[in-house]
């Protein structure tokens, strides 16, 4: 059962060079979780930023929700990078992948 993370956030004004730095090394260290299958970053024109972390099974996104750097990371993202957050945890119940070869 694969589960799903949606966040999304909106940055404080000039801490983008700061929050990018903390953001690489989250992306460095979710890759070390047994179970950590992907992760997609994107930015909206008005400014909402939006992650989508994929993880093989609950255990494994626990393990990255418990993890002591995850947790530091979030601490600073309340303290000092996010004007507002929202994430939701889901477990995929159906998935479909198309890939044109060809093009």
């Amino acid at each position: 059962m694969t589960i799903v993370t949606v966040f999304r956030s909106r940055l404080r004004p000039g801490v983008e060079d700061e929050y990018g730095l903390v953001a690489n090394e989250m992306s460095r260290l979710v890759r070390l979780i047994d179970g950590f299958i992907d992760e997609r970053f994107y930015v909206a024109g008005d400014g909402e930023r939006v992650t989508v972390v994929r993880f093989r099974d609950l255990e494994s996104h626990r393990t990255w929700a418990k993890y002591p750097e995850h947790l530091a990371a979030q601490r600073r993202g309340r303290e000092e990078f996010y004007s507002w957050y929202d994430i939701s945890v889901s477990q995929e119940i159906y998935r479909h992948d198309f890939d044109d070869l060809e093009s």
